[in-house]
Order: structure tokens, then sequence, then C-alpha cells
């Protein structure tokens, strides 16, 4: 099935306010949803018996700002985040990308954490790469069985793969850069 068809049937079964876009010129063509959505569509995309993803291959978030102040200028994207899901069906053998972008920070506000539903209990797998994506970039992932830190410690300051992060001069005892 193309990337358009299952665009297609997205959008039949939720609508335009939950199937918020496609890409399909690039080289990695991807379908926006509504973050809110994400579960619920998630569902739908593994039970479906034509779509079939039964295999969630990767889940990562993605940090759309730019730090350097000339490059800022020209740089075309509203400050967000996006997280990214990769597809993959064993029995129909097709695949595709599923995106949900929202602010950086809920509500605009520094500090707290923007949320998403978890999809966990859809494919397994979730529950690691969720943790991930909560301990580098700082989203929160409603409903997760077991949101906490997977690679930083459980006392660690911030999210590391957000851009704007500032790394400790020191931790515990310990001089960083």
């Amino acid at each position: 099935m193309t990337i358009q068809e299952i665009h297609q049937r997205l959008v039949d079964r939720f609508g335009a306010d939950k199937i918020t876009g496609i890409n399909d010129k690039a080289i990695d063509p991807w379908i926006e949803v509504a973050p809110a959505a994400i579960a619920e569509i998630g569902a739908f995309l593994k039970s479906d018996p034509d779509l079939a993803f039964d295999s969630l291959n990767n889940l990562t978030a993605v940090d759309y700002l730019e730090t350097d102040a000339k490059l800022a200028a020209k740089f075309p994207y509203q400050p967000h985040i996006e997280i990214v899901y990769h597809l993959f069906s064993f029995t129909r053998k097709h695949r595709t990308v599923i995106k949900a972008k929202f602010p950086r920070w809920m509500n605009d506000q520094v500090g707290q954490l923007p949320e998403l539903p978890t999809v966990s209990h859809i494919w397994a797998i979730a529950d690691w790469h969720e943790r991930e994506a909560y301990d580098m970039m700082g989203v929160q992932f409603l409903g997760h069985p077991n949101l906490v830190r997977i690679l930083c410690p459980d006392d660690w300051e911030g999210y590391p793969l957000r851009k704007d992060y500032q790394f400790p001069e020191e931790y515990h005892g310990v001089r960083g850069q």
C-alpha cells in the first residue's frame, strides 16, 4: 500500500482534524497526525487487516530549534518537537512513517514538559523507545507504565538532546566540560 493510500484510509477513518498532513515527496515520506490522537490512530494502524502495522521499528524525538543566531534567521520552522514512528507490516510487507508535532514546552511555559499519549500498549517495544525520548528530550508519555530515565542517572537535570541544553559544569563532584 502506498503512502497516499494509507493517508487516504486514515483521513477517511479519522478526518482531517486528526490526520493533519502528508509529505509524500520526502525521501522518507510521512503522515502527520494530531498528537492527542496518536494512540487511537496507532491502534487502528495495527489492527486494520489491510494495514496490519504489527511492528514499530523505531520511535524517536527530534528537536526543531536553531540556536545559532545567523542560521535562525533562515530557519524555515517554528521551534517544535516531533515524535517520529517508523512502522512496518510483516504480513503486508509495507512501511510508513507517522509524525506527531507539538510545541517544545507545554502551554509555552519553559520547563513544563510536553505530553503525548503512550503507544506502549499497542507496540510493546515503545516502552523502551518512549523512555529514551523522555530521558533525552523531555517528552511525557501519558499512560506509560514505567516512565523513568533509561540512560541518565535518576537525579540528572535536564534533557541532553534538546538543542538548548546546558551541560552541567559539575556532577557529583566530577567536572564536566
